[in-house]
């Protein structure tokens, strides 16, 4: 693997900025990463080679000013349901293989303002409605740590193109999990923002969503907490075409003496003991930085997913036609709608029960600064697991347990990876109140300062 593909996205800024290094050869270094790795892996659904190279050349040739961006000169990948244009946004469904956006995703925008360069789009399950990616139209993306496991979804082409180098920096989306599972499975960091930190735009119809938009936002990916951070500055911030976006402020008050709360246990789900030592772990490199540590309890964290489920049944999957998918999908979501839409809460009764939630988590995450938890209950587990509908229905329950809160809730939650474990990559999960991400990424930056990101790594494959 060349050096630069082992580089977070501000070291090779940093590079570029002093003219250590060209965007060009940075560009090429990632797309020969492509070339090697890809077809193992499949992460990558089209490489952008030639525009990338041309918008190198630019970056190489660019002023002293110009070098001062965010992002000058640094490649990134982007999921294939975020538009952009020239190339189609196909969510991973045949019927959307050529469904060509008239313009560019205010994100995409702003990372192009930030002088990054696109160099390719990454895979998804149908519609990003699984934690595993795999589609009909771009087939399936492994798991680079082990070709039998889920690499999560549904930003899973991100994950995985991040955790091998062939990208320092993505973009992804969630509603459920989609930035943090990927994470999870293969070993790099992402932040789930606040809902309307980001703004959320579609150039294709549908443009809008149901009640169930309010649980969804992009986000970014990457092998850096200070990436994350970086991210977060550019894409954030108001949008005429996403009413629910905001433009609010990325930092606030640091308390003296901030506390974190550690989140061991959850009412009918067992933690792995690796997750355990993982939280222990980050705890005490908080404590050793002179932050507060105890162990307590997340408010209902079950009612949470049981109301983040009842919404997003109500609202979004029931709307979509089966035929769209293929029909393991189909069943798939069908058993799992059946579950929330039967459990006798109607959506106005959801609604009303998630502000309470809302404000008992508020209080939770005002009493603490952060809560450290799981980001999945269970181990990555083996593809197409959750297509069975006798193994399904409980490994989806443990994945998506603790990932609930923060689309339910909308807040901010940072998914960071620890170490290695029985070759496969460890990580924990940092919630912190509503649009105080400068919380969860202070934390978790303090964490990752002692627990260093196991990617990039080769295929073990």
């Amino acid at each position: 693997m060349n050096e630069l593909n082992k580089k977070s996205a501000g070291e090779l800024a940093a590079l570029i900025k002093e003219k250590q290094v060209s965007s060009t050869e940075v560009v090429e270094a990632h797309l020969r990463r492509i070339e090697e790795v890809n077809p193992d892996v499949n992460a990558i659904t089209i490489a952008l080679g030639d525009t990338a190279l041309a918008a190198a050349k630019k970056a190489d040739d660019a002023s002293d000013s110009e070098r001062e961006r965010t992002f000058h000169g640094v490649p990134f990948t982007i999921k294939e349901n975020i538009d952009l244009i020239g190339t189609p946004t196909t969510n991973g469904i045949p019927l959307m293989a050529e469904a060509m956006p008239p313009r560019n995703a205010p994100i995409v925008d702003r990372m192009l303002a930030a002088g990054a360069i696109p160099i390719g789009r990454t895979n998804l399950p149908e519609l990003g409605m699984r934690l595993d990616t795999d589609n009909p139209l771009r087939g399936r993306t492994f798991n680079p740590w082990n070709k039998q496991l889920t690499p999560g979804g549904s930003s899973g082409g991100e994950g995985a193109a991040i955790a091998t180098g062939m990208s320092p920096f993505g973009l992804g989306n969630d509603i459920g999990g989609s930035l943090r599972n990927p994470a999870y499975c293969c070993g790099i960091a992402s932040l789930k923002p606040s809902i309307g930190r980001l703004p959320f735009v579609n150039s294709i119809e549908p443009v809008d969503m149901g009640i169930s938009g309010a649980f969804l936002t992009d986000g970014p990916m990457a092998r850096s907490v200070d990436d994350l951070r970086n991210g977060l500055k550019v894409m954030a911030g108001r949008h005429i075409d996403d009413p629910q976006s905001v433009d609010a402020p990325l930092t606030g008050v640091i308390p003296d003496k901030p506390k974190a709360a550690l989140i061991r246990a959850i009412p009918g789900f067992n933690l792995t003991d690796v997750t355990l030592r993982e939280i222990d772990r980050a705890g005490s490199i908080l404590a050793d930085r002179g932050w507060l540590v105890e162990e307590a309890r997340a408010p209902e964290v079950p009612r949470v997913y049981e109301i983040w489920g009842t919404v997003l049944n109500n609202g979004m999957i029931g709307a979509i036609p089966p035929e769209v998918f293929k029909k393991e999908t189909a069943d798939y979501l069908e058993r799992e709608s059946k579950q929330f839409l039967e459990n006798g809460i109607n959506l106005d009764e959801a609604l009303i029960e998630r502000r309470r939630l809302r404000r008992l988590w508020s209080a939770f995450l005002t009493e603490y600064a952060v809560c450290i938890g799981p980001t999945w209950t269970n181990p990555p587990w083996p593809i197409d697991t959750d297509l069975d509908p006798n193994k399904g229905p409980d490994e989806l329950s443990k994945s998506f347990i603790f990932i609930a809160p923060g689309n339910c809730l909308g807040i901010p939650s940072v998914a960071l990876p620890m170490g290695i474990s029985e070759n496969l990559p460890t990580g924990i999960q940092i919630y912190s109140e509503v649009y105080r991400e400068d919380l969860c990424l202070g934390a978790a930056e303090i964490i990752q300062s002692e627990a260093a990101c196991p990617t990039p790594i080769d295929p073990v494959f």
